[in-house]
This record gives C-alpha cells, sequence and structure tokens, in this order.
C-alpha cells in the first residue's frame, strides 16, 4: 500500500502529483525556460536576462527596484542581470531626471534589435508550450496566471 493511499484512507487530504498545482506550475513553467533559454542561447541570454529586456521594452526607464518589484527578483540579482546586459551593450543605466541617486536600466540601440528578435522566439516557444490549447484555453489560462502571480 502506498502512503498517498494510507494517509488518504485515515481521511488525509493528499495531493497526488497529477493534482498538486504548485508542481504542475514548476513542471509547465520549468519546460517553458528551459526551451526559452535554449531559443535565447545564440543571444548569449537566459531567460532572467529576456525578463529584464522584455520589462525595459514595456515600461521605458525603470529602477533596478522598480525592476526587481515588477520581476519578483531580489534587488542583488537584478544589479547582477543589469550588469550582465550592459556589459552585453543591451542596456545602459541613465540617470532619473528627479533623483541623483537613482539609475534607469533603459534599453541601448543594440538592446532594442535583440530585444526584437528575442521576442519573435521567445514568442514561438510560448506557441510550442500552450500547443495543445485551443486560443479561448490560453486566453483563460494567461487571466488565470494573471491572477494567481499577482
Amino acid at each position: 500500500m502506498s502512503i498517498v493511499v494510507a494517509l488518504t484512507d485515515r481521511g488525509g487530504a493528499i495531493a497526488t502529483l497529477d493534482s498538486d498545482a504548485g508542481f504542475l506550475l514548476a513542471r509547465a513553467g520549468g519546460r517553458a525556460i528551459r526551451a526559452l533559454n535554449r531559443a535565447l542561447e545564440p543571444f548569449g541570454l537566459r531567460s532572467r536576462h529576456y525578463t529584464v529586456l522584455l520589462a525595459a521594452a514595456e515600461h521605458g526607464g525603470l529602477s533596478q527596484r522598480e525592476l526587481g518589484d515588477l520581476l519578483g527578483v531580489d534587488p542583488s540579482a537584478v544589479v547582477a542581470l543589469v550588469d550582465d546586459l550592459q556589459r552585453a551593450g543591451l542596456v545602459r543605466r541613465d540617470p532619473h531626471p528627479d533623483d541623483r541617486r537613482t539609475r534607469l536600466v533603459v534599453l541601448t540601440e543594440a538592446g532594442t534589435e535583440v530585444f526584437g528578435r528575442a521576442a519573435e522566439l521567445a514568442a514561438k516557444v510560448e506557441d510550442e508550450t500552450l500547443g495543445p490549447l485551443g486560443p479561448d484555453e490560453r486566453a483563460a489560462l494567461l487571466g488565470l496566471l494573471r491572477r494567481v502571480a499577482r
């Protein structure tokens, strides 16, 4: 007798892997991230770099603190990611117009070009990842993920 059956027989509510939301989210997310990392290899980027580029493209200049809050990334990790992207010539740190202590992370011309090509690859990876779902299911999934991720 398995531990799951034994615990369930005693009245415990034990999730199976197939019904554990955390496991399924992690598995689907891991699969998508691995595929995106493979697609981004030619640019020398990883998925976390791509999300910084995406945020900078979407929001314009953001402080590193704002990037960390938006992406749910530790501030020290944001510094390392921005350092990587700055060394690659994809972002720059511009002075904040109202706060001399703050720098805004902004895409460079090269960063805009690389982001555009990387975004095309990311869209292909998303299509492959969500391939089993129809358009309505994709829209529903994205809506649910937005609610859960907040």
